[in-house]
């Protein structure tokens, strides 16, 4: 009877740790192959070190697919029998650091009327994927830091030492630089976590990458909710090769979602799209009359001001000036400032 309580213990424990990866699994699946030069670069990099258990520490704007190479990364090294665990440090509260992190017994606190399995153990012998690591609290990092360099730490509630083994995989988008001369984060835990650093670049800097992103994402689009197979216009495919993309292929894949649910043709428009062009993607499409290179200049300053709400700093940067240059000639055209 003993060792049948013991083996039904041991089942639940698994059950519960199995449905907890489930709940925190956001990772999205499915391949896509880079054709930038500097994607082709960091992936031959990553494919070297992905089987080393060592640390890794990626950085980049945010939306840039750092959660993504995580998981890749996971699937190439020699954990990847264990489970991936992913973990938003950003959503973590101060007062539930150590729960989340570490687990807690029934009882270990006023509202712990379960225990609950710390992101530790359910990573053992896995990958634990710590996203937005520069937001940990000050006075939670040592205790990241111990577990990190010894594997030991303790369930809350319980004075019973734990070991574990991981794998760790870091991302932010935070200067840490910055955050440890302002003493915002510790710098052997920087260490720590930063045996190898990789940089994510920006959407903007792949260029070669958004269309075939784009027509990826509206295969998946279409797969999902059993839409008619849709293609990008020519119109199209150059303002998504013009936009800056400042939310990255996050939002690549939120507007390509969007452009699939509202399209009702079987052709993407660049305004099933609805993003804002820039001046080169607007003469691109429209072209512009002959005209002097005064009017042409009076033309644009003044897209660029209804494209922003007439926020001069912002037409500036559209603009590719400064926002003094922008006023010289707000100054000097007087009839636009009417």
């Amino acid at each position: 009877m003993v060792a049948q309580q013991i083996k039904v213990s041991g089942l639940k424990k698994q059950n519960q740790k199995l449905q907890q990866r489930l709940d925190n699994s956001e990772i999205e699946k499915g391949e896509f192959h880079w054709r930038s030069p500097c994607m082709h670069q960091l992936m031959q990099q990553i494919d070297s070190v992905a089987s080393a258990n060592v640390a890794i520490l990626l950085t980049g704007d945010n939306g840039t697919g750092k959660s993504q190479l995580a998981s890749y990364i996971h699937a190439q090294s020699q954990a990847s029998s264990g489970p991936f665990i992913a973990v938003n440090m950003g959503a973590i509260s101060e007062s539930l650091f150590e729960s989340e992190m570490f687990g807690h017994t029934k009882g270990a606190f006023t509202d712990a009327k379960s225990s609950r399995i710390g992101r530790f153990e359910l990573a053992k012998h896995g990958t634990l994927f710590l996203d937005e690591i520069a937001n940990i609290p000050l006075s939670q990092q040592a205790k990241l830091l111990r577990v990190l360099e010894t594997g030991e730490y303790e369930v809350l509630g319980s004075s019973q030492t734990q070991f574990t083994s991981i794998r760790l995989i870091s991302a932010t988008n935070g200067n840490f630089k910055q955050l440890i001369e302002k003493e915002l984060f510790r710098e052997d835990l920087f260490y720590r976590i930063n045996t190898i650093e990789f940089r994510v670049p920006s959407l903007k800097e792949r260029t070669l990458d958004i269309v075939p992103l784009a027509e990826y994402f509206i295969t998946m689009y279409c797969k999902k909710y059993a839409t008619p197979t849709v293609e990008l216009s020519t119109e199209a495919t150059s303002a998504l090769q013009d936009y800056h993309w400042p939310g990255n292929i996050r939002e690549l894949s939120h507007l390509m979602e969007r452009a699939v649910l509202l399209c009702r043709d079987d052709i993407l428009s660049v305004t099933d799209l609805n993003i804002r062009l820039s001046n080169h993607a607007i003469s691109s499409s429209i072209g512009l009359p002959m005209m002097t290179l005064e009017n042409a200049e009076k033309q644009l300053i003044t897209q660029a001001l209804n494209q922003v709400d007439q926020h001069v700093p912002k037409a500036a940067k559209l603009l590719g000036l400064t926002k003094s240059s922008l006023y010289r000639r707000l100054e000097k055209y007087v009839d636009l400032q009417k």
